[in-house]
């Protein structure tokens, strides 16, 4: 039986061979602008000091940074060379990712929470030659480096390049020292590369030169080290081309970014997808709901990308009716799913303060690290009608849902049917770095990526998650998330969480939630705790199959564990259970 092929509904969009950067910031000799845009438009804004960016100010220091790479006799990179990035998000990321890609140069993103041991898995793994940090960082890394590498101090703080706190470097106005001020008296100064001189044009890449890699983000997976995905420019230039098919910003949009820059969607949604659109980009650090809404105020933010905890914190916190948020038209979630219920509730919560007629729009997408980011999105006029799904696919995508490919030959699902996404396509990663055993389990011989999640494709073409492959609750392959999506609808729980639970008596697993009170107090006492937790077992009774029933218990916790980027450390969860085991009772 022939495979079944599905495609984007989407007319293709050409397969460009030049840099990310080229594509993003190359210069137009008439009108002077930049990447298709006015040179002096505001890119990207600090949110805490309003300090901003402009395009030819981006392009610039980007230059000027690359330039310093390469000239730098300390430094001395070449193109192919790797640059760690170890830093929370700042006003300076855009510079140093660009900067690296303009030297030619590939960039390494590492979680800024990383400990030493962590961290030193991704420098080793990506082959990398320098890191750049900051004095917040600097002690992680010169760990990571001396106790973890055995390097003499000195020779770790020569590896390392050291950002300063202010923004001084943005007008060259200030020359900050930031060596003074640390343990790492050696290290090279970030503003001192930009002082050195500018790249008259960037590293060229033309050709089959746009395969090569350009971002190292790491996938941590289900299990095992996380690894290396190598992201190429071409991978690069079809996303952002692609995503704007379906869900362009519009130039005058302010955007708001608060995802971690380290993570793939934060990086290409949240850094390269906005430039290539003519929007600003406000950059906050890290989440917090109410700098959150003092930003959005501020800076009348029309767009925000969030992960489901934010939705869940703006259909449900107090503190959401305290301030103006009407000026957003669009808040798109990817990362993890998020159950249709919650989406209706914070588009509720927000249109109670604006008028009908002022536009707003929920919607999701679904990818991964290896699709650079995105494989779905869901069209805004689809938002209402199909909530819950993630989406079309994408321009250029291919996509199979597959039942069984254990034997010579694979299985695809009947209509309407579950089955594992497989997806190709010229935005789906090059392959794992160095890792010829993940490759081969992760890539067919004619390069369908098979990305672990179970999916169901209606006749109009919209995908909807199940769950993923590995985190089917065995016990007749209950989906956590199906029972997440239940548990957040009941008035006292603000988050939740399920797994599966192995019972010895039963030997097979069975369905547990964890779940957080929305009003702790309540529930202060061991007593009353124990009868909230059964309350909400029996509450799931009727609203789920039997076999869907909580059988491995219900378990209160002050925090569901989540990733930066939103989704559920299961993980975290396994180990909770495995302190608290199913009794033989039951």
């Amino acid at each position: 039986m022939a495979p079944r092929i599905f495609t984007s509904s989407y007319p293709s969009v050409p397969l460009l061979t030049r840099s990310i950067f080229t594509h993003l910031l190359s210069v137009d000799q008439n009108s002077g602008k930049i990447g298709g845009y006015p040179a002096q438009d505001a890119v990207f804004v600090d949110a805490y000091s309003g300090t901003s960016i402009t395009r030819q100010n981006l392009r610039a220091l980007s230059l000027k940074f690359g330039y310093g790479l390469r000239q730098d006799s300390r430094v001395k990179a070449k193109r192919g060379d790797v640059l760690l990035v170890y830093s929370p998000n700042s006003l300076a990321y855009p510079v140093y990712v660009l900067g690296v890609l303009a030297a030619g140069m590939r960039c390494t993103l590492a979680n800024s929470a990383y400990t030493a041991r962590e961290l030193q898995h991704q420098y080793t793994d990506s082959g990398a030659t320098m890191i750049i940090t900051t004095p917040e960082n600097l002690n992680t890394a010169l760990e990571m480096l001396t106790k973890g590498l055995g390097l003499s101090q000195l020779e770790a703080e020569k590896r390392l390049i050291v950002s300063p706190k202010d923004f001084g470097w943005v007008t060259g106005s200030v020359a900050m020292s930031t060596s003074g001020t640390t343990s790492a008296r050696q290290s090279v100064e970030f503003q001192q590369l930009l002082e050195q001189g500018e790249l008259e044009i960037e590293e060229q890449i033309e050709g089959d030169d746009a395969q090569e890699t350009a971002l190292l983000c790491y996938s941590s997976g289900t299990t095992g080290q996380p690894k290396g995905v190598e992201t190429t420019h071409q991978n690069l230039t079809t996303a952002v081309e692609t995503i704007d098919l379906v869900l362009g910003y519009k130039p005058g949009d302010q955007l708001l970014i608060f995802l971690p820059l380290y993570h793939i969607y934060g990086i290409v949604s949240g850094l390269l997808f906005p430039i290539f659109c003519g929007t600003t980009t406000v950059i906050m650090p890290r989440f917090d709901l109410i700098e959150f809404c003092v930003a959005v105020e501020r800076y009348r933010i029309t767009a925000v990308l969030v992960v489901p905890p934010v939705v869940l914190a703006i259909a449900r916190h107090p503190v959401i009716d305290k301030y103006d948020l009407s000026s957003i038209w669009l808040l798109f979630s990817s990362a993890a799913p998020v159950s249709p219920t919650l989406m209706k509730e914070a588009k509720n919560r927000l249109m109670a303060k604006r008028k009908p007629e002022q536009i707003l729009h929920i919607t999701e997408g679904y990818g991964m690290t290896e699709c650079s980011p995105a494989s779905h999105i869901l069209p805004l006029e689809h938002a209402v009608s199909k909530r819950g799904s993630v989406g079309v696919l994408l321009p250029n995508y291919q996509a199979r849902l597959i039942t069984d490919d254990s034997g010579d030959t694979v299985v695809d699902a009947a209509e309407g049917k579950p089955g594992e996404l497989w997806v190709r396509g010229p935005s789906v990663m090059k392959g794992y770095l160095n890792n010829p055993t993940a490759n081969k389990n992760s890539f067919t011989s004619d390069r369908w990526y098979k990305t672990g999640d179970i999916c169901v494709r209606d006749k109009e073409g919209f995908y909807y998650i199940v769950d993923r492959k590995k985190e089917l609750i065995k016990y007749k392959e209950v989906p956590p998330a199906e029972l997440e999506s239940v548990l957040i609808t009941h008035p006292e729980i603000a988050d939740a969480a399920a797994i599966g639970v192995q019972s010895e008596s039963e030997m097979t697993e069975l369905p547990r939630a964890y779940v957080v009170h929305s009003q702790p107090s309540k529930i202060s006492t061991p007593q009353s705790k124990k009868m909230f937790e059964k309350s909400v077992a029996a509450w799931m009774e009727s609203k789920v199959a039997k076999h869907k029933y909580l059988r491995g218990g219900v378990v209160v916790i002050a925090e569901i564990p989540r990733s930066a980027a939103g989704k559920i450390l299961r993980r975290d969860l396994r180990a909770l259970a495995e302190r608290d085991p199913i009794q033989s009772k039951l």
